[in-house]
């Protein structure tokens, strides 16, 4: 499967600029509007992805919607501000267009108003309606290779492409992959691709991957949790048309009153352009500090856990009396006396400390000072958590 990890197909859809993370636990959640199982020549796994390396695509245009039920305890009225509540909460409706490597635009629509990211050759817009600002970089060098600066907050994929291509950088020996259903996904048949952990101990039942029969671009992804036979992730294009856009759809016109700001190009990372650089999990998009002794990956694939150590008020396991006050421009800070004193309490040979668990991930606590988290069992934190 080592093809795979080199694959440049698609992975200009959504850069991390506009991710948003979907980790509210309190919006009820549906899957998309099923329609008849179309027929379809019988394709195996194997054929599958090698359509999805082979693929190639001079031009798209659709909306995507991306939705999730994550099981979180009912957190939101901790965090402080409706901005931050909507990020964590509801469904994010995205439209995007693509015409080639170096014309790419997506626009966020949602309750905070729209927020554009435009490429247009070596010209980079961001644009945010609610605050009527914009920033600009001029990319030098090798333009093709530039990809934005990862955002802590876009820690789930937000397009089905940008989904597929984590999920089938995770294939290795652990992975069961499989045929599953043909369905129509856009009004486009396509065919579906199932990946499946063969480890217990992992939260995720199964990732499925709805591929379009004829283009072979991915247009549906869904992750299940174990137990549940309802998404608790899924993001999928409602509509796509794969004609190439108007040029006008990749220039900015700044509104009356705008704000812009210019910024220098970031210099892109070590590897191939496109690609997350693989870290000590050997894993596209797990990451861990390079060289920081306070950080470490326990085990791997599935079930590989990211312990941490903190440091500041939470390090003696205590929240503070009060929030600090936030450095200028940054999110309000939470209640964390409330947030960790609402979590159960939890205790073994490992320590004490206390646990967050959701459908497709736990994240332990410790008293000492220490987290631990992954798409894992509590039962896997605790073995982490003695080590």
């Amino acid at each position: 499967m080592s093809v795979l990890r080199s694959r440049p197909v698609l992975r200009w859809l959504v850069p991390a600029t506009a991710a948003v993370a979907v980790i509210g636990g309190g919006a009820a959640i549906g899957t998309f509007a099923a329609e008849a199982e179309p027929s379809l020549p019988p394709r195996t796994a194997a054929q599958l992805l090698v359509d999805l390396q082979t693929s190639r695509l001079e031009g798209l245009s659709g909306t995507v919607v991306q939705r999730a039920d994550l099981g979180l305890p009912p957190l939101v009225g901790l965090l402080p501000g409706n901005e931050l509540t909507t990020m964590l909460t509801g469904t994010h409706t995205l439209r995007v267009w693509y015409s080639g490597p170096d014309r790419q635009r997506v626009a966020l629509l949602d309750t905070l108003g729209e927020q554009d990211v435009i490429r247009n050759g070596r010209d980079l817009w961001t644009w945010q309606s609610r605050t009527n600002t914009a920033t600009h970089r001029s990319l030098g060098g090798d333009a093709g290779a530039w990809k934005p600066a990862p955002d802590p907050a876009a820690s789930l994929p937000a397009t089905p492409q940008q989904a597929a291509d984590l999920a089938l950088g995770a294939i290795d020996p652990s992975t069961e992959v499989s045929v599953g259903r043909s369905a129509t996904v856009a009004g486009r048949d396509s065919y579906e691709l199932v990946l499946q952990p063969r480890d217990g101990d992992s939260l995720v039942h199964q990732l499925r991957i709805a591929i379009d029969a004829r283009q072979h671009v991915p247009l549906r992804f869904e992750v299940l949790a174990k137990g549940s036979d309802q998404p608790a992730f899924e993001v999928a294009f409602t509509e796509v048309d794969y004609r190439r856009p108007d040029a006008d759809q990749f220039t900015f016109n700044p509104p009356p009153g705008v704000t812009v700001t210019e910024e220098k190009a970031e210099v892109p990372a070590a590897g191939k352009p496109g690609h997350a650089a693989p870290n000590a999990a050997g894993k596209p998009g797990q990451t861990a500090p390079a060289g920081d002794p306070e950080t470490r990956v326990v085990g791997s694939g599935w079930t590989t856990v990211l312990v941490a150590r903190l440091d500041g008020p939470l390090a003696d396991g205590k929240a503070p009396a009060k929030p600090a006050t936030p450095a200028a421009g940054a999110a309000p800070d939470m209640d964390l006396s409330k947030l960790l004193g609402g979590l159960p309490a939890v205790s073994g040979d490992w320590g004490s400390g206390r646990l967050l668990s959701a459908k497709l991930f736990s994240v332990l606590l410790t008293d000492d000072g220490r987290v631990l988290a992954g798409a894992v069992t509590p039962e896997r934190l605790y073995q982490a958590a003695r080590g």
